[in-house]
């Protein structure tokens, strides 16, 4: 039983222990450091204000560990090019919408569904001859009842229709 405390004394007795110690502290260390600049890095991908960034970096040099943990906690959820990505993807969404919904001639606002611009009368869309559904003019077939759309029609209204609704002035 002697023999085996003697074992463990020489174990804890050992000269090799200072040199583990060191380099669990280095470890720890460089550890420390990476944690810093992970923290620098990230804030500068997620964080605009340049105060805010130094003072998690700050934060996460002079509390090691939960200096880095307490800004891994509060930082923000997205990346700054994501939110300028998806803004821009509103903008352009947005503007797509007031192009798609407003008369080409004079940009007021119009349904889908509209034939005629109802303030200064353009023709944006054709009847379906057959269903007399919203067709666009390019349109050879009505998607709603697939119906051929004939190229005499493109108007929506027969030659003389037409003639007639201009006031009889061609």
């Amino acid at each position: 039983m002697e023999n085996a405390f003697q074992t463990v004394q020489d174990i804890i007795d050992w000269n090799g222990w200072a040199l583990v110690w060191y380099l669990i502290i280095f470890a720890v260390a460089v550890l420390w450091v990476a944690l810093v600049f992970w923290t620098l890095k990230d804030a500068r991908k997620r964080i605009e204000d340049a105060l805010i960034i130094a003072v998690a970096v700050a934060t996460s040099l002079v509390f090691p560990f939960i200096g880095t943990l307490v800004y891994a906690i509060l930082r923000p959820p997205e990346y700054l090019a994501d939110v300028r990505e998806r803004e821009l993807e509103m903008r352009a969404m947005e503007a797509e919408l007031r192009i798609a919904r407003s008369c080409p001639n004079c940009k007021e606002p119009v349904r889908e569904d509209y034939l005629v611009c109802p303030k200064c009368r353009k023709s944006l869309r054709t009847a379906c001859p057959s269903c007399g559904k919203a067709v666009e003019f390019s349109w050879r077939t009505c998607p709603y009842c697939a119906a051929d759309i004939l190229p005499s029609r493109a108007s929506g209204y027969p030659v003389g229709e037409a003639t007639e609704l201009m006031g009889g002035h061609a």
